[in-house]
């Protein structure tokens, strides 16, 4: 499975910018206006993962293949995007569609850059962006409950919805339904306000170690665990290099790791993912996993028929993987398991399915 993460705010923050360096492309138009981005830009990008260029050495793979991360640059949104102003509509149509929510927050001053509102406040801009998608859940839930949609929702759907709109109609903290109701049925009520968050601080070359007082002030407010602090324009620049000048040019400015590898950590555990690896010499593979995935769930991710003939899993810990030198010395020195339906899948794990559809394995 691949994740979709939809880079949001308000217009002129650095969204193109980030996207443009995340996706080591030039895809999205980055210009000093308002909406210069209207339709959203789709990039696909490897997720870097160590652990496989060590498995592929093992194995002698003929090619790696990474999992992925979609990153969409969305349209800037603006206060009444809930009621059609800026391109409000469109904006929030395509925020459904993504699985995490990127917010790009301005925290830099420029006088070359436009702002659409007279100062740089980052608390008020998220604010802005986290009431417009309020209202829009606010308006979407009206609308289904009312008699005519209401006969068409299941009875776990109808109880979200109704206990969603308590919360918003009384300003209780909506994300109160994650601790009532199951995540798989959350994401199925599509509401904007319970899609999981990163809050990104879009800074300036100076302020990229430490932040400044308004990384400082937005931290206070919204908590520092799914906050990071990035410059669009140092990635777009690190991204121009050749990649042995990139970890001198990282250390000479104090940046232990790239805003790519920052954003996919987070968005791995916001959405609560892990990657498991088949490793033969055909090739290593990454896959990627909802966290106490089964291992029919797990096999599942390669080919629906492994999950409805599977049998057993052959699996092996990386670190067994590793220091044993692959699957013939770690089954010999007794590190390989078979594990059956019930086996929650670790990150890391080395696996080859059993399964009745085709005979005996499956090597990738």
């Amino acid at each position: 499975m691949s994740f979709k993460c939809g880079i949001v705010g308000l217009p002129n923050v650095g969204k193109s910018t980030l996207f443009n360096a995340l996706t080591n492309s030039n895809k999205a138009q980055a210009a000093n206006f308002p909406f210069c981005t209207i339709d959203p830009n789709i990039g696909v990008v490897p997720v870097p993962d160590k652990r496989l260029e060590n498995l592929a050495k093992i194995s002698n793979s003929k090619k790696i293949i990474n999992t992925t991360i979609s990153f969409v640059d969305i349209a800037g949104l603006v206060k009444g995007a809930s009621k059609g102003e800026g391109l409000g509509n469109k904006f929030l149509a395509h925020i459904r569609e993504v699985d995490a929510i990127i917010h790009m927050i301005r925290c830099f001053d420029s006088d070359d850059i436009q702002n659409v509102n007279p100062t740089v406040d980052p608390v008020r801009d998220l604010e802005i962006i986290e009431t417009e998608m309020m209202l829009a859940d606010l308006e979407s839930i009206q609308k289904r409950l009312e008699k005519s949609n209401k006969k068409n929702i299941d009875e776990e759907q109808l109880k979200i919805l109704e206990v969603a709109l308590d919360c918003i109609n009384n300003d209780k903290d909506i994300s109160v339904l994650k601790n009532q109701f199951e995540k798989k049925l959350l994401n199925q009520s599509g509401l904007l306000s319970l899609k999981p968050k990163i809050f990104v601080c879009n800074v300036d070359e100076k302020s990229v170690q430490n932040g400044n007082d308004y990384t400082k002030a937005f931290i206070s407010r919204f908590k520092q665990e799914n906050t990071l602090i990035v410059s669009a324009d140092i990635e777009n620049q690190i991204n121009e290099l050749a990649v042995n000048e990139k970890k001198n040019y990282m250390e000479m400015i104090g940046l232990q790791e790239t805003g790519l590898n920052m954003l996919i950590h987070k968005g791995y555990k916001v959405l609560e993912l892990d990657t498991y690896f088949t490793s033969w010499p055909e090739e290593t593979r990454a896959w990627t996993i909802q966290k106490n995935c089964t291992a029919p769930k797990a096999a599942g991710e390669i080919h629906t028929d492994f999950e409805k003939g599977f049998i057993r899993a052959e699996t092996i810990s990386y670190n067994d993987f590793i220091t044993n030198d692959g699957w013939v010395n770690s089954k010999t020195n007794g590190k390989m398991r078979l594990e059956g339906k019930d086996y929650i899948v670790k990150d890391g794990d080395i696996l080859n399915f059993r399964f009745n559809t085709w005979p005996n394995f499956f090597h990738t």
